[in-house]
């Protein structure tokens, strides 16, 4: 590639990366942490700057940067390639594949028909739709992921009966302004229900330990001011930040209706579809005290949807970026998890947090949430920086004098909150990020400022209330 055509600033930009690779690959490593763990950070790092300054697409940086681990023997091929089997990873996957067959059987369409028919005046609208739906539903699904399954098709078929696609810039940002506000609903809705991620429950467990006892009844009392509030507003605010260019649609409630008339009755795909996902959402629901697999009820609904003639190979060979998604994440996830694995979180953490010692509990209350929450740059999962991070946060804070119930709801409610910081920040968001109608800057850009905003009010209004009534 010339370098006209690879642009000077994109030069300048690739210069810095290596400066940036090659000065952390070869700083000492610092006493508590292996030459691997240091190294991997080197390599992760670099990756996830390469896509904020927009050097390569994610894609791409991943495949370097697993590459890198595996030839430098950084990791073995079985830990580097290890994640392409995690169970989690290929839920989100079949989620994304099953999530077609709404579309493909006129299901989505019908949906988005009725929603419109009763939201559809305005874009805002139908996004408080996309949030009220989430909170009526999210006590029942102990997974982001899941829940996300049963949002997504819907908000793509929305977008789709509005005429915005992601190849069209002009219309792209309706739809990707309703993705986001899907994306942004499953990061509020999870801290406001204590049964709405598994992360809740054992974050919980780690507060029991310092004496604080938290059951659904105590966590909604705590989260709902704060979290309410958030989803009043982020609507309204996201509204403002990405403009969708689509606002206003006085007629469209009277044209939804009519164009239900003109559908008549369900056909039969659309019967087996909903049949299928009713099934797949009581599974997901009933997942927690019956043992089932997550991802093995995904894939029994998407083989389902197969034999019935739902779905066909060529529908999913026609879903090329899924395997894009796939591989990126799985990569992502894996080299996510053995930096934990290999104490490098905990690492930084607890050097972070131990530094914050002797100071005024007010300040160290803050200053240990706002590191809590910019520390989730470096995670590709929730659940696990709960568990490699909030236990050391809560103990320095209870140390430094911040009161126990205090500390504990505001790192609880941020391990939800902060899930939308980065693209990859929970998985429950890639099924979003791979429609196409987001750029990877836009969700970088979106997923701080909403994370700012939740952090900002969490602290400003969530801290007297938690101090009020959990105290």
């Amino acid at each position: 590639m010339s370098t006209a055509a690879f642009g000077t600033g994109r030069i300048v930009k690739l210069v810095g990366l290596l400066v940036l690779f090659f000065g952390l690959w070869f700083t000492p490593v610092p006493e508590g942490l292996t030459l691997e763990a240091w190294h991997l950070f080197a390599v992760f790092a670099s990756a996830i700057v390469s896509v904020v300054l927009n050097v390569f697409p994610l894609f791409t940086s991943s495949l370097l940067a697993c590459a890198v681990v595996v030839l430098t023997n950084t990791l073995t091929p079985a830990k580097a390639y290890g994640a392409f089997a995690n169970a989690i990873v290929l839920l989100v996957v079949t989620a994304f594949l099953v999530s077609q067959s709404v579309v493909k059987s006129g299901l989505g369409k019908r949906i988005s028909l009725y929603v419109v028919s009763l939201f559809g005046k305005s874009t805002l609208g139908l996004a408080y739709s996309i949030f009220i739906t989430d909170t009526l539903i999210a006590p029942g699904f102990p997974s982001n992921t899941a829940r996300g399954g049963v949002l997504f098709p819907v908000i793509l078929a929305l977008a789709q009966n509005s005429g915005s696609t992601p190849d069209d810039e002009e219309k792209r940002r309706f739809g990707g302004y309703l993705m986001f506000c899907g994306m942004a609903s499953l990061a509020i809705t999870s801290a406001l229900w204590f049964t709405a991620t598994s992360g809740n429950p054992v974050g919980a467990g780690l507060a029991a330990e310092k004496g604080l006892k938290i059951d659904f009844g105590s966590w909604l009392l705590a989260s709902c001011v704060p979290c309410l509030l958030v989803i009043g507003l982020l609507p309204l605010i996201l509204y403002r930040l990405f403009p969708p260019g689509i606002t206003a649609t006085p007629d469209a409630p009277d044209r939804a209706r009519q164009e239900l008339r003109r559908m008549g009755p369900m056909s039969r795909h659309e019967w087996i579809t909903a049949v299928t996902f009713i099934i797949m959402i009581t599974g997901w629901v009933l997942a927690a005290p019956y043992k089932l697999n997550l991802t093995a009820i995904a894939l029994a609904g998407l083989a389902t949807l197969m034999i019935t003639g739902v779905l066909t190979l060529n529908d999913l060979h026609e879903q090329g970026g899924t395997l894009v998604t796939f591989i990126w994440l799985a990569v992502l996830f894996g080299m996510s998890g053995q930096l934990n694995e290999m104490g490098f979180m905990g690492y930084v953490g607890a050097r972070l947090a131990v530094g914050l010692e002797g100071l005024a509990w007010p300040v160290a209350y803050v200053a240990l949430l706002v590191i809590y929450v910019l520390l989730h740059f470096g995670f590709v999962s929730q659940n696990a920086q709960v568990l490699a991070l909030l236990g050391v946060f809560l103990d320095v804070g209870v140390k430094s004098g911040v009161p126990v119930h205090l500390m504990a709801f505001a790192l609880l409610f941020a391990s939800s909150y902060f899930s939308v910081i980065t693209p990859q920040g929970g998985s429950q968001n890639i099924i979003f990020v791979a429609s196409g109608y987001l750029k990877q800057g836009e969700l970088y850009r979106l997923g701080l400022l909403t994370t700012l905003f939740c952090t900002v009010l969490f602290l400003v209004v969530g801290t007297p209330w938690i101090l009020w009534v959990a105290g």
